[in-house]
């Protein structure tokens, strides 16, 4: 399956420097963000989120998730102020197994003395860049009306 996820925000993702925001939400719909150092992009640019809480919200509402075929969303921004979204949906949650093993190793040797509970795997469905300055431009351009009317009166004064 193609990734959403071009090599330039697979480095941001991976880099430890930008922060990553999870976005899951409960069986009512109601959102749960959580700041976290958690997420990683996979070799196949899929996005994976390691879960060291058994009984957490995101670990609950992620498994809500892959029940019910519900998107999640991983915010990131950069130290240069670069901010990206990106939609995607879990596709298994790995426990066990080799490919967990190996991500349980990782893990620890990154993270010292934590557990590891589950492996979430995350097809990304798409990224938007949310640059604030190039929004602005395109709302200028593409939607003029959307101005307040005392914007549109300074600017047609003399």
């Amino acid at each position: 399956m193609t990734s959403a996820v071009t090599s330039g925000v697979a480095a941001l993702i991976n880099d430890r420097d930008t922060t990553k925001v999870l976005v899951t939400t409960d069986a009512s719909g109601v959102p749960h963000a959580a700041v976290t150092d958690f997420v990683q992009c996979g070799e196949d640019g899929r996005i994976l989120y390691f879960e060291p809480l058994e009984s957490s919200v995101a670990n609950r509402n992620l498994t809500a998730s892959i029940w019910f075929d519900r998107q999640v969303s991983i915010a990131l921004r950069t130290p240069a102020d670069e901010r990206f979204h990106i939609g995607a949906r879990p596709l298994r949650a790995l426990v066990a197994g080799p490919a967990f093993q190996r991500h349980y190793d990782a893990f620890r040797a990154r993270f010292g003395d934590l557990d590891l509970a589950t492996v979430w795997v995350l097809q990304p469905e798409r990224v938007d860049d949310q640059d604030f300055e190039q929004a602005r431009r395109r709302q200028a351009e593409d939607r003029p009306f959307f101005q307040h009317l005392d914007r549109i009166a300074r600017h047609a004064s003399p």
